[in-house]
């Protein structure tokens, strides 16, 4: 990794929430892409971050993963102080973009649903987005960017999923309130919602199931299901100088799904 790119305090500085797969790993690599340098959290599974942070750097950006739990809001402190070191050993005190992408999937009829698995999604989902959100506010630099991840489910039904959507539903309200609050600081906030994408995400459920993969490219405008370089290259430009003034929005990324 060349030293003027760490030394550069120009350089942009990306904080993804689970970065190490699925389409938090494709956002930062497109990022990277852009000359983006990445802090990414991770879960459990290091070797697949490490991977991942090899992934970044081959594009000749710095990459750093951080392990987190976005459901342990207790940590959250610790985590900022992790940030903070990472940021001086860059070269800056404040990073520029935040995405709040990790997560996991529940599926599960109304009847179904326990409270404790509803606990555990809003605190991974709806809890960890605000508050890991508020603690880092502090290190994002006036003129920053933050994208929530939501969901095409909170905008239709699929039954067996009204928990999760529900988490997805709250956070789209949140980010409104996030543009709101902190425009006199010239941060945006968007959220952007995809569809349907072929990861490991519930199992690999759209992935690796055939008949589920149907049902959702029979759905769907473009007639295929999603992958995730459908999405983390919408994330990255929606993060530009390009869309400096596109602010408080939902943009959906489905290939018009359920039109």
């Amino acid at each position: 990794m060349p030293n003027e790119t760490r030394a550069n305090s120009a350089s942009k500085i990306a904080i993804v929430t689970g970065g190490s797969r699925g389409l938090g790993r494709n956002t930062a690599i497109n990022l990277a892409r852009r000359g983006v340098n990445v802090i990414f959290t991770y879960r459990a599974n290091r070797a697949e971050a490490e991977a991942a942070v090899s992934e970044i750097k081959a594009l000749g950006v710095d990459a750093i993963a951080l392990q987190l739990d976005t459901g342990h809001i207790a940590d959250f402190d610790a985590f900022v102080g992790k940030v903070k070191d990472t940021l001086q050993g860059l070269g800056r005190s404040e990073f520029d973009y935040l995405v709040n992408n990790a997560g996991s999937s529940y599926h599960a009829a109304i009847v179904e649903t326990t409270e404790e698995a509803f606990d555990e999604l809003v605190n991974v989902h709806l809890k960890g987005v605000y508050f890991l959100t508020q603690k880092l506010l502090s290190l994002m630099a006036d003129g920053g960017r933050i994208i929530n991840i939501s969901s095409g489910l909170a905008r239709f039904a699929v039954p067996g999923i009204s928990a999760y959507a529900s988490m997805k539903g709250a956070v789209e309200v949140f980010t409104r309130y996030l543009a709101k609050e902190l425009g006199p600081r010239g941060i945006t906030a968007n959220t952007v919602a995809p569809g349907a994408i072929a990861t490991d995400f519930s199992g690999g459920m759209v992935r690796d199931n055939p008949t589920y993969n149907k049902m959702v490219a029979d759905a769907t405008a473009l007639g295929r299901a999603g992958v995730p370089d459908d999405v983390g290259p919408m994330i990255a430009s929606l993060l530009s100088e390009d869309n400096r003034w596109v602010n408080g929005q939902r943009i959906e990324v489905s290939g018009g799904t359920y039109l």
